[in-house]
């Protein structure tokens, strides 16, 4: 049988840091986990409408490409907004909006039920959050402003796609187009807030901007422990394959399951484009590096140049190794869970949301790769689709149908 992706350019790069047998401690769980992660799952499991985002078994296409068992975490009906930053951006601007009123009024114990309620409109009405995007974690943070009543201004640049601009403006937000990459869109929303007084909701973290980032990541937990919850049988993967980006979201799994099942917690690859590695790099290089360039890759939700420091901190000793990968074969693989080929049901998966998946065939597919990762006939794969459809007209270019149509054939 051929492989599902017999042609990838792949790079990998294992890392010298990982301590398998190393406790998750004090450092960790001061930016992920503890009493912070059990508020957020509290929380956002209150929301209305929260439900578990499904896990996908793919039989088929785990005996093609040769290992146990491969599940997917499909994140693309979350909330309604496509993807897995809902739990993010969201719960982060709930945070902010609850300190803010805390600090303006006095009050105690201000909770989820005083936003959704109104109870402080006069106050989150004033307040203005803000972000730089590639599209969801935009989406997401506009998704709460709307919800929990305050103003919203969102930056993209100069590459991110009219559709996903105007799935942005659909929650009211008011979207500016900025020159340059997604860091350099970062840096203007961060100025312009400084100036305008506007709060920053941001996915990634620098020197003096942490505790809104480690909100983030706390909510990116929640869908972790849903992953937990629906293993078949209860059997712990041995490897997960994790989208790069800043690094949020593989950190945050990484650290839940490295929380929850000390030196059990499977192996954690993170995979990039290979125009926008700064994971990969920063890793050959053992500490954070930027790439520069127009970060100009397919898989727009991960063009990023600079890491997060909060993600770095996780990663570099939880992280077993970092792979990069090539736009078309990103392509590939949504077309290929869209197929349905080898029996499983079609899945609806953005080109951001395939990046673990696509890493792990193309792993796979080399002898050499494979065998540093220890992945065999025996290994239990677990990754994480992060996103659906969320430029439909893009969808329906890749794969040549509507995403609906391809729901359909489910």
């Amino acid at each position: 049988m051929t492989h599902p992706l017999p042609h990838v350019r792949l790079q990998a790069a294992l890392n010298p840091a990982v301590e398998p047998q190393a406790p998750y401690g004090d450092a960790q769980r001061a930016i992920l986990g503890g009493d912070a992660w059990t508020r957020a799952h509290a929380q956002i499991t209150r929301w209305p409408g929260y439900a578990p985002t499904p896990l996908a078994r793919l039989d088929g296409l785990a005996r093609a490409a040769g290992v146990a068992q491969m599940l997917y975490k499909d994140e693309g009906g979350r909330f309604g907004l496509g993807s897995f930053k809902a739990l993010g951006g969201a719960y982060a601007v709930s945070r902010l909006l609850m300190r803010e009123i805390a600090a303006r009024t006095g009050a105690a114990n201000v909770g989820i039920d005083d936003l959704l309620g109104g109870r402080y409109a006069d106050i989150t009405r004033e307040i203005t959050v803000t972000c730089a995007t590639d599209g969801n974690h935009g989406r997401s943070v506009a998704w709460g402003a709307q919800r929990f009543g305050c103003a919203c201004v969102i930056y993209v640049h100069a590459t991110v796609s009219e559709g996903r601009k105007a799935a942005i403006e659909h929650y009211g937000a008011q979207v500016v187009r900025t020159s340059g990459n997604y860091d350099d869109s970062v840096r203007e929303a961060a100025a312009d807030a400084a100036r305008l007084n506007r709060f920053v909701v941001s996915d990634t973290s620098y020197e003096g901007y942490m505790d809104v980032p480690r909100d983030v990541m706390q909510g990116y937990a929640v869908m972790a422990d849903e992953a937990i919850d629906q293993l078949p049988g209860g059997a712990l993967p041995t490897h997960i394959f994790l989208q790069g980006g800043v690094g949020g979201l593989a950190a945050a799994v990484c650290a839940h399951f490295w929380e929850r099942f000390g030196e059990r917690r499977p192996r954690v690859v993170v995979v990039e484009p290979d125009k926008a590695a700064c994971l990969y790099e920063s890793a050959r290089a053992g500490k954070p590096v930027a790439v520069h360039g127009d970060l100009d890759t397919v898989m727009a939700g991960l063009a990023c140049g600079e890491v997060s420091l909060l993600a770095w901190s996780i990663l570099k000793p939880g992280a077993f190794g970092f792979l990069t990968i090539d736009d078309e074969s990103a392509l590939d693989t949504v077309r290929l869970l869209a197929s349905g080929r080898y029996g499983d049901a079609p899945i609806v998966a953005g080109e951001s949301a395939v990046a673990g998946l696509t890493g792990c065939l193309a792993a796979l597919a080399d002898e050499t790769v494979r065998a540093q990762l220890g992945l065999d006939a025996t290994s239990r794969v677990l990754v994480f689709g992060s996103e659906g459809a969320t430029d439909a007209a893009l969808y329906q270019r890749i794969v040549g149908r509507t995403a609906e149509a391809v729901r359909m054939a489910a």
